[in-house]
């Protein structure tokens, strides 16, 4: 697969580190755990999303856009990566934040990723929940472009074909550094919601034969909609990179166990991995994505879902800014 046929422009801190969680391991029993560090990508405090960006404001150049358009929830990574993304090629940034959290705390709506949107010069608008975002944000474009600017309008999460060719690489990523470290891995486990970090990865790990079955962890909606909405768009990045063969739906595995009262409320097994990941190995997960698909990984190996001599990559997603608007909800782990 040849990515350079695409525009991109270099975002990233890449390739990010493979690291084994040796603590950790020892503390569940096995098996042996290692985590992918997306969130070191380098980008305004790094995530996932800075792969994505490469991508999209790659194309977004190419079509000599003035302004990136994108929209998320009011304390979204993407968000605050897009604006970050934006300020380092000049151009303008604005996005939709959508109020799709309930019954949040004093600082959700000014600190974390909100207080680096605007720090990185973005303009916001605040929505009410239930509306289609993607939608609401295609008509922000036509609205600027008929006032003569040139936007171009990202997907939530940046996942759309374009933005998916970021997790392509990290596949093709993921298996150079495995064969370097003469690592097998049994299994990738990740936080799936927008779909194009999963989408990317199955397309990439396809289309390289690696044979690594990879696993989503559903942070906001249940297992059968989110397998079903991550195959559509692995489809459409497999045609997109002319792979021959179909990519069937068995390829594509979510477990929605964990997304427990919905998006960005943090459960008790979410606040224990984000504890857990701080006091083991001095990494920070974040209340929304990393902390949720952590939970899961953790929860299924005290369930005896993998057998100990089995080896799983953890795909870390970043997200720690949004740990600063959760401050009241982590008291419970906080000492």
């Amino acid at each position: 697969m040849l990515l350079s046929r695409f525009p991109r422009v270099r975002l990233g801190h890449l390739p990010t580190p493979l690291e084994p969680l040796e603590n950790l391991t020892r503390t569940l029993g096995g098996p042996q755990l290692w985590i992918k560090r997306d969130d070191c990508t380098g980008l305004a405090t790094g995530g996932n999303k800075t792969r994505k960006l490469e991508f999209l404001v790659g194309d977004a150049l190419a079509q000599s856009a003035d302004t990136l358009v994108t929209q998320g929830a009011v304390q979204s990574n993407h968000a605050r990566q897009t604006a970050a993304a934006a300020a380092r090629h000049g151009l303008k940034c604005h996005i939709l934040l959508e109020r799709r959290v309930p019954d949040t705390e004093q600082a959700y709506d000014r600190s974390g990723n909100v207080l680096l949107d605007k720090l990185f010069g973005a303009t916001l608008e605040y929505h009410d929940p239930g509306l289609d975002m993607n939608t609401e944000a295609e008509l922000v474009c036509e609205r600027l472009h008929s006032k003569g600017a040139k936007p171009y309008c990202i997907p939530g999460g940046g996942s759309s074909p374009v933005g998916a060719l970021g997790y392509v690489n990290c596949a093709l990523e993921i298996v150079n550094q495995a064969n370097e470290r003469s690592v097998k891995f049994d299994r990738i486990m990740v936080g799936t919601g927008s779909t194009g970090t999963q989408s990317g990865l199955v397309a990439g790990i396809e289309g390289s034969n690696a044979q690594i079955p990879i696993l989503g962890i559903c942070v906001r909606q249940p297992a059968a909609p989110q397998e079903a909405a991550v195959h559509q768009l692995v489809v459409r990045v497999a045609e997109k990179l002319g792979l021959q063969a179909s990519i069937p739906k068995e390829r594509v595995k979510a477990n929605g166990d964990y997304v427990w009262a919905g998006y960005g409320i943090p459960s008790e097994g979410t606040l224990e991995a984000i504890s857990m990941l701080a006091r083991e190995e001095g990494i920070l997960l974040d209340p929304v994505y990393s902390g949720k698909a952590m939970a899961g990984l953790i929860d299924l190996i005290r369930k005896g879902k993998f057998t100990k001599d089995e080896t799983i990559l953890f795909l870390h997603t970043g997200g720690s800014a949004a740990l600063f608007a959760y401050e009241e909800t982590m008291a419970s782990i906080l000492r």
